[in-house]
Parts: C-alpha cells; structure tokens; sequence
C-alpha cells in the first residue's frame, strides 16, 4: 500500500480523500476513490497507470479544469475546489503552466500571439509582452517561427509553442498531460528535456501525466494509479535512459 505524505510548509498540492464520479446515463461511473496525495513545491512527480486508471482526472483536478465530488483539494494553499468559477479561472490563468496532448493552440493566432495569449486575457498589451514572448519561444528554439500558425508548424514545434505558453505566467505549477503522446521519440525526448530544463532552472513545480514508463523516468517521484486509487509513490529508481534503443 502506498504511504501518504502529510503536508507540510512546502506543499504546493494537497488532496485529500478526493472522490470523483461521473455519471453516464443512468448509471455512475467512479473515476477516483478516496485520493490522498501530497506534492512539495519545486517537486518534478510523474503519475502513471493505464488508460482509464484516473491519472488525468487527478491533473484536472489540481488545475482546477475539474472539481472533485468529495474531498478537498489545495493549491499553493488555495482551496481551490470552494473557489468560484470567476475565481479558479483567475487562479489558474495566473498560477497555473498547462501542457496537453493535443497542444490546444489557437489556428487563427502566430506562435507568438499563442505564447502572449494567457498575458493578453489578463489585460496586458502586446507590445508590452513581446519581450518576455521573444525570449520564451528563444528558449524552445523557435525564434525564427514567432509569425507562425499552428498548421505551418510541426506537431513537435506546436508542443514546443505549447511549453513556451504554459511558462510565459512564470507560473509556480506545470502541468502536463500525455506531452509526448502526438510525437514520435526523439520529438518527445527533446520536449521531456524541456520541461525538466524549465523545473531545474526555474524551481517549478510540475507534475507529468503519462502511460509511458519512458516519459515517466524524466520526473523524481512516481505516483502510480490504478482503478481510481493511488497503489505505489516511489522516488524513482534508476537515471533516465534518453540513450537508449
């Protein structure tokens, strides 16, 4: 059985027996039973478990783009699932790097626009924000592409423009959801190191949702999950293999 750590002045992330259900039609459909899970600022935790386990329900939950059906749920102390609708979108614009699957970039925007677009609903103009863009999409390599749309970009230069928006709020959590998932490997590799990059050298918090023991191996911590319950948290064991076959 997994041991739950208690929080304590560092956490960043607290649950406490979280429960979501979903309904599907007549019937509901227990997505997490009774979660406990505590996570320290500045931690890089990997949560992995097969497709359907509850790993992305527990992610959307910390960030807000969910609410649970029991328990509580803190965020940088901010009780975050009592937060009104107006109040947990403020808070997760402000505080919050999201990384998905499927980039959720905006085709009618440039690179650019996509990376400043969390600043610009937060009232801020755009030559205001360029600075800070140019450097972030300096930083993912793709400086040459800052007068892109998404459909001239690769699938890895959308990730990469995707990572560049999630940082440009210097938010203090990042959340990742199956980063890799639309990449081939070495496109994924190159964005994991990113990400890890953007923990080391700005003390981010991040947690990393994946079904690939691969990806997972980039994060300190291991949270596996399985049928709604977390059943392992374990440091991990070995260093990350990006060398291998």
């Amino acid at each position: 059985m997994a041991t739950v750590r208690m929080i304590g002045a560092r956490c960043m992330i607290g649950l406490r027996r979280v429960s979501k259900e979903y309904r599907q039609g007549r019937d509901s459909v227990r997505a997490l039973d009774g979660v406990d899970l505590s996570i320290d600022a500045g931690e890089f935790v990997s949560i992995v478990g097969p497709s359907g386990s509850g790993k992305s329900t527990i992610l959307h939950l910390m960030g807000g783009l969910d609410r649970p059906s029991a328990g509580e749920i803190a965020v940088h102390g901010r009780p975050i699932a009592h937060m009104s609708d107006d109040e947990v979108t403020l808070f997760r614009r402000r505080h919050i790097g999201f990384v998905f699957q499927s980039f959720n970039l905006l085709p009618a925007l440039s690179a650019a626009e996509n990376v400043a677009l969390p600043l610009l609903l937060d009232g801020k103009r755009m030559r205001d924000v360029c600075p800070r863009v140019e450097r972030l999409l300096e930083l993912v390599g793709l400086e040459r592409r800052a007068g892109h749309r998404p459909d001239e970009l690769s699938g890895g230069e959308m990730q990469r423009v995707a990572i560049a928006r999630a940082l440009v709020t210097e938010p203090l959590l990042l959340l990742a959801d199956e980063p890799t998932g639309n990449l081939d490997r070495a496109t994924g590799d190159s964005v994991l190191e990113l990400i890890r990059e953007a923990h080391r050298t700005r003390g981010q918090t991040v947690v990393l949702v994946t079904h690939d023991p691969r990806a997972a191996g980039y994060g300190d911590r291991i949270v596996t999950v399985q049928d709604g319950r977390i059943v392992g948290d374990l440091p991990r064991q070995d260093p990350v293999g990006r060398s291998a076959s």
